[in-house]
């Protein structure tokens, strides 16, 4: 069984950092090809950005019946094949009409993917093994997206539409590579840690969702966690940072790009760390480093400091979020396969990629405007939010079990109700 759940876990990182790169090689210029190659103007463009999010609304409350009926493979089949069809056909597309209907189909496909194969990760970890498993995938995650974004702008050429029709051939058929590998994973079922008190392992409705106290917790906490981070990113952030700080399109290139170093090199670094602490207390930790980042992005439009040290200072905003994002990734998916009753994972993982897909549709909508216009209640404001993300992680904390907290708690506990002593596990392992 472990060597099958090792096999298994190869196929699905790589399955994650084939699905990476491939949408790494479009969507940094899709903004571009639509507007400009395509000549369909920016509102066009901007509605294109819109379906992505609406699609993958629509699609998520489906998806986790889904996999919870059919189980996570068929899924991720079908969204894979999806996305190939819409990434081809938006390379192809020339009137808005095709373009914003191949958008919702690559939107939709790619939306389903990350609960399906959030699932597989829970079906072939165990507790103990999971919040690595996860830091994996976020890793290869940033990784791929930073890799086919590279290559992408080399290869992209704003006066040819065919060297975007390839970019989108590329990802199609990474998607359809994928297809190839994924199908060969022979995934087992994992057992989940003990529930919180007062679940129930049957059905699979949203009532019982939100019948879990823990859960509709940890999706308003999440909420504000992308909302306040993911959610500002390439809209209030960016625009604060141009309009109030001065910063140059190209130092904000270099803040995107020390996020992503930051989390490749810190990913594994901060992974014992987290492992040895309450879940709760490592993403209070995490609103507090956020809130030091707004802080020092105050600094960096509303000091009255060189450029250069503006600059500085914006860059760190940047590097900082990624350290706070290398410290959520092997904590909160995990976290929300530990709550889901058996067999549930799948449709609790689309519930939380659901309010992540909320709070990226917001986020800019609300901070885009506020960032470019009112910089400082726009600091102040996501500073607050980052300050209530360590109030509502310390109130989930008391909704969750000791083992649901602090995973590493389960050995012991296993002993205790197993009746072996201690010393006799660990001479076992050796």
């Amino acid at each position: 069984m472990t060597r099958a759940m090792g096999a298994a876990m190869r196929r699905i990182h790589v399955g994650n950092a084939l699905s990476a790169f491939g949408l790494g090689f479009t969507v940094p210029y899709l903004y571009v090809y639509v507007a400009q190659v395509r000549g369909l103007g920016s509102v066009t463009a901007g509605l294109v950005l819109a379906v992505f999010a609406v699609a993958a609304l629509i699609v998520l409350p489906f998806a986790g019946r889904a996999i919870v009926r059919r189980g996570p493979l068929p899924v991720l089949l079908v969204a894979l094949v999806t996305a190939a069809l819409g990434a081809m056909s938006l390379g192809l597309s020339a009137s808005a009409a095709t373009v914003l209907l191949s958008a919702a189909a690559l939107g939709a496909g790619q939306a389903v993917m990350q609960p399906a194969l959030a699932t597989m990760i829970v079906d072939c970890s165990t507790t103990e093994t999971r919040s690595r498993a996860f830091a994996m995938q976020f890793f290869l995650q940033n990784l791929g997206l930073g890799v086919g974004g590279l290559i992408g702008g080399h290869l992209v050429d704003t006066s040819s539409a065919s060297s975007f029709t390839l970019l989108f051939a590329i990802e199609a058929a990474m998607f359809l590579v994928l297809v190839a590998v994924m199908a060969t994973v022979r995934a087992p079922r994992a057992p989940r840690i003990e529930e919180a008190p007062g679940q129930s392992t049957g059905g699979g409705s949203w009532k019982q969702l939100l019948g879990n106290r823990a859960m509709v917790q940890l999706c308003v906490l999440g909420f504000v966690l992308f909302f306040a981070c993911y959610g500002q990113f390439e809209s209030g952030l960016s625009a604060y940072g141009v309009e109030a700080a001065g910063i140059s399109t190209s130092a904000l290139g270099t803040a995107l790009a020390a996020n992503t170093l930051m989390i490749v090199v810190a990913q594994f670094a901060v992974l014992k760390f987290v492992e040895r602490r309450k879940r709760s207390r490592v993403i209070a930790s995490v609103g507090l480093i956020w809130a030091v980042a707004w802080a020092v992005a105050g600094y960096a439009g509303l000091g009255h400091g060189s450029q250069a040290m503006a600059t500085a200072a914006f860059i760190s905003t940047y590097a900082l979020f990624g350290l706070g994002e290398a410290m959520l990734s092997p904590t909160l998916a995990p976290l929300v396969a530990d709550l889901a009753p058996t067999g549930l994972a799948g449709q609790y993982n689309s519930a939380f990629a659901l309010v992540k897909q909320l709070a990226l549709a917001i986020g800019p909508a609300v901070g885009g405007p506020l960032g470019a216009s009112l910089h400082g209640p726009y600091i102040v404001a996501f500073l607050l939010f980052s300050l209530g993300i360590t109030v509502l992680a310390v109130r989930l904390g008391r909704q969750l079990t000791d083992v649901q907290n602090q995973p590493s708690l389960a050995r012991s506990r296993v002993v205790t109700q197993g009746g072996a002593p201690a010393d006799a596990v660990v001479a076992a392992e050796a």
